[in-house]
């Protein structure tokens, strides 16, 4: 039921976001905050607020691009300056938030991959009085640093419907694909498909999601030398990508299903290469969270009532792929 009402709630913000006139979104750092607290663009006559929205995104990682698109479209509609920020390294990411509150911003959201490293940062900022929320990592952590939100999925729960799923294909043997080290939520995913599966075995393997052209490598060089593999089994597009080569170049018969979208792997169910995916709707958290900001500096009211928003998790296959189509084209999907 749940990812029924978000699916509405993502069509009556895409129209939202449509109408909405882009303002200026600045990157790490951003620009001066503007002079005057009536200053207005896209669908709100508010203040104008600054966000920073600092995530472990690593470059070239287009799941990225699409929580960013979220909030850009959540910033126009709300009269913000958004600061994005990100970097795959928990201390770094860390330093980053400390950034932000030590630059006066308005309203925080922030992942949290490793809690541990970086919650204490997002927690000093709740204690600065800045309205701060989590988004896609660190569901099951972000409320003991006191953040008044979080925006995502739960990825154990995720990862054992999509496990669930596997078991009843017939899968036996699965290869889980870990791109970042350290990451709990990617643990987390893999954990739940083993929990799903039952009997069957899943193996993790870690590659470098920085380096695909190394991610390929070591995929192939696992499935040439383990023939009981059926399936591969990605936590984000750009690696499950990969992995189509990886299969075809090892002789192997493993099919291939994934965990996260963009346009180029709705493509490829589409036509079959990949067999489905688990979608969190990365647009919808960079929206929410945004938004929920804005609601945060209004009236001091929270999206959720500090219990986690879900976008997620969804199935997309062959199915209903050609419904996400459109969306996935203009960095919505």
């Amino acid at each position: 039921m749940w990812v029924i009402r978000t699916k509405k709630i993502l069509a009556a913000i895409a129209t939202l976001g449509a109408a909405a006139t882009l303002v200026s979104c600045s990157s790490t750092g951003g620009a001066p905050r503007p002079e005057g607290e009536g200053e207005t663009a896209g669908g709100v006559d508010t203040p104008r607020y600054v966000v920073s929205m600092v995530t472990h995104g690593a470059p070239g990682d287009t799941f990225w691009d699409l929580v960013r698109k979220g909030a850009e479209d959540a910033a126009a509609k709300d009269n913000i300056e958004l600061r994005y920020s990100s970097d795959p390294q928990a201390p770094n990411q860390a330093n980053l938030v400390q950034s932000a509150i030590d630059s006066g911003v308005d309203g925080i959201a922030v992942t949290l991959p490793n809690a541990e490293a970086i919650g204490p940062a997002a927690q000093r900022a709740v204690e600065a009085g800045i309205p701060t929320v989590g988004l896609n990592a660190g569901m099951n952590e972000y409320a003991d640093y006191g953040l008044s939100g979080f925006f995502g999925q739960d990825e154990s729960v995720a990862g054992e419907a999509a496990g669930a799923r596997l078991k009843d294909e017939g899968a036996k043997n699965v290869l889980c694909v870990i791109h970042e080290q350290g990451n709990s939520s990617q643990e987390a995913r893999c954990a739940g498909v083993a929990k799903g599966l039952g009997d069957g075995k899943v193996e993790l393997i870690y590659v470098n999601g920085q380096d695909l052209v190394s991610a390929q490598a070591t995929m192939q060089a696992k499935l040439a030398q383990d023939r009981d593999v059926d399936t591969v089994f990605g936590l984000q597009a750009p690696v499950a990508m990969r992995a189509i080569e990886a299969v075809k170049d090892a002789g192997s018969d493993a099919t291939i299903a994934t965990f996260d979208t963009n346009a180029e792997l709705v493509d490829a169910i589409a036509d079959g290469r990949i067999k489905w995916a688990v979608d969190q709707q990365p647009y919808l958290q960079g929206y929410l969270a945004v938004d929920s900001l804005w609601v945060a500096k209004r009236n001091g009211g929270t999206l959720g009532g500090g219990r986690p928003v879900y976008t997620g998790p969804s199935f997309v296959d062959a199915s209903n792929v050609d419904t996400i189509a459109e969306a996935a084209k203009v960095g919505m999907r």
